[in-house]
C-alpha cells in the first residue's frame, strides 16, 4: 500500500485509557474499588472500557457492562476482553448512556462522560450527570467519576487560546465540584487528581498516532488536513495546560 492510499491514523493507539490517567493511579482505583467486592460494574461512556476490564480482572466474580455510542471503541473492548480471557463477564453494548436503564449495580464508572447522560450546557451537565449515577448504584455501591475543573479561574486570554468559544463557565473548582457530588447523595471516599505528568502522557498520546503517520506519509491527500487538526490539538492542549485539571472522584451512595 502506498503512502497516498493508506487511511489516515487512528486517534487512540497509543493510549491505555482516554483520560489522564497513569497506569500507577489505575491500579490504585481498582486496588480502591475492588475492595468492595463488587458483584456488577457499569462502565458508563466506556470508551473500550479499559478500567473496567482491570476491575473484573482483579474481581473474579464481577461480570461487567460497558455502554457507548463508538463502534470502534466497543470493538477493541471487546477484543482485548476475549484476549484476557474475560469474554464471558463483559458485554459491551452501543447504546447512548441516556437511554440505557439497567438494575442498580455495586459500581459504576463514569470517566469523562458526563456529557452523554443528556443535553444540558457545562457546567449543570456534572450535576445532572450526579443525579443520574446515583440511580445506577445501590446504596452503599460506589462510583468512580472523573470530571474536568478548573485548577485556578482563566485569564480572558488565557480562554482564547484554548478551544472555540471556551468560557470560565463551563467548569466548577474542585471544591464546587466535590459539593455537586455530596448534593447528588454521595460521600467521598477518595479525592485525587491528574499530575502534570499524566496530563502530557495523555495529549501526547493522543497526538502521537497523527505525527508518526505524518513522519511517512507526507504525500498523502489527507496529510494537510491531518496536520491541521494535530496543530489545533496541540494549541488548544498548550493552552490549558496547568489550569484545566481532571478529579477522580471515588464516592459511595447514601
Amino acid at each position: 500500500m502506498t503512502a497516498s492510499s493508506s487511511s489516515p491514523p487512528p486517534i487512540y493507539t497509543w493510549l491505555d485509557f482516554n483520560s489522564p490517567l497513569s497506569a500507577g493511579r489505575a491500579a490504585g482505583l481498582v486496588d480502591r474499588l475492588g475492595r468492595s467486592g463488587p458483584a456488577t460494574v457499569l462502565d458508563l461512556g466506556c470508551g473500550w472500557g479499559e478500567l473496567m476490564l482491570q476491575v473484573l480482572a482483579a474481581v473474579p466474580d464481577a461480570v461487567g457492562i460497558g455502554i457507548d455510542t463508538n463502534a470502534d471503541h466497543l470493538a477493541r473492548g471487546r477484543e482485548n476482553a476475549e484476549k484476557r480471557g474475560l469474554g464471558d463477564r463483559v458485554q459491551f453494548v452501543e447504546e447512548p448512556v441516556a437511554g440505557f436503564s439497567s438494575e442498580p449495580g455495586d459500581l459504576a464508572l463514569c470517566v469523562g462522560s458526563s456529557h452523554a447522560f443528556g443535553d444540558a450546557e457545562p457546567p449543570a451537565h456534572t450535576a445532572v450527570a450526579l443525579r443520574a449515577l446515583r440511580g445506577r448504584v445501590r446504596t452503599g455501591g460506589r462510583v468512580l467519576f472523573g470530571e474536568s475543573f478548573w485548577q485556578r479561574p482563566p485569564t480572558a486570554g488565557e480562554l482564547a487560546g484554548m478551544w472555540p468559544d471556551a468560557s470560565a463557565d463551563e467548569h466548577t473548582d474542585l471544591t464546587t465540584l466535590v459539593g455537586l457530588a455530596a448534593a447528588a447523595r454521595f460521600r467521598p471516599l477518595w479525592i485525587e487528581t491528574a499530575t502534570l505528568d499524566e496530563w502530557e502522557q495523555f495529549e501526547s498520546g493522543y497526538l502521537a498516532g497523527k505525527e508518526e503517520w505524518l513522519a511517512s506519509h507526507g504525500d498523502h491527500a489527507e496529510a494537510d488536513t491531518v496536520r491541521a487538526a494535530a496543530d489545533a490539538h496541540r494549541d488548544m492542549w498548550l493552552g490549558y495546560r496547568g489550569i484545566l485539571g481532571f478529579a477522580y472522584l471515588t464516592l459511595v451512595a447514601y
